[in-house]
């Protein structure tokens, strides 16, 4: 049985229709490339199943219906996120940031840093303060708190040097092996995301086209849909 299921999910902004027939399994333990071009849907994906959107369709998680819960329901049951843009607490501290979102579980703020040894030498420094690859490690580290059974990436490595990407990189390649998390990525590299990655799905227009082993993601696969 997978964790997370999604079933020819629709959602829109407003009278805009973005999402007209979304297919996505994840089970558990297993990490999986949500793949598009800029546009296709992804982050509406991602809000759809946090219930920051409306949607119709199924979407499961654990067994639950999500489209009866609300967004700190869906948090509660087990969904952490690392928003684009990383949405960090400006004015907190690390500590802080990392404090405000624990719940019981695995993850502390020990784990944490040890996973991302630059938030322990920063803890006492707001949040605003941070480089951007910093910013990002707490985000990552923020939802890493909620103790999550699924943590969702939403473009966790964009606009960074590529120093830190790989730091970014290594900690996912982490989390799948030693965590026994399920993840979903989101992310443009296609050569980091076959290292780290099971499967992907790929998304065009809303709509779900392509799903397979990362193998099976073949050169022609990406010049269509996902080729400039």
């Amino acid at each position: 049985m997978s964790l997370l299921s999604l079933s020819n999910v629709a959602a829109s902004y407003g009278a805009s229709q973005a999402l007209f027939s979304i297919e996505l399994q994840i089970g558990e333990g297993e990490c999986v490339a949500l793949m598009g071009r800029n546009g296709m849907g992804k982050t509406t994906t991602v809000k759809a199943i946090c219930r920051m959107i409306p949607a119709s369709g199924t979407l499961r998680f654990a067994g639950q219906d999500l489209t009866r819960l609300t967004s700190d329901q869906v948090a509660r049951l087990g969904i952490g996120l690392v928003p684009e843009g990383r949405r960090c607490f400006a004015d907190l501290t690390v500590s802080e940031n990392l404090i405000v979102s624990a719940r019981k579980g695995p993850w502390d703020i020990d784990r944490v840093t040890r996973l991302f040894p630059r938030l322990k030498e920063r803890q006492g420094q707001r949040a605003s303060s941070l480089s951007g690859g910093e910013q990002q490690m707490l985000a990552i580290g923020r939802a890493l708190m909620t103790n999550p059974r699924l943590l969702l990436l939403d473009e966790a490595t964009e606009g960074l040097a590529p120093v830190v990407r790989q730091e970014i990189w290594t900690a996912i390649d982490e989390l799948k092996s030693g965590a026994g998390l399920a993840i979903l990525v989101i992310d443009k590299s296609i050569q980091e995301l076959r290292k780290v990655c099971d499967r992907a799905t790929i998304i065009e227009r809303g709509r779900t086209v392509w799903t397979g082993t990362m193998p099976e993601l073949s050169r022609a696969h990406s010049e269509r849909h996902l080729g400039v």
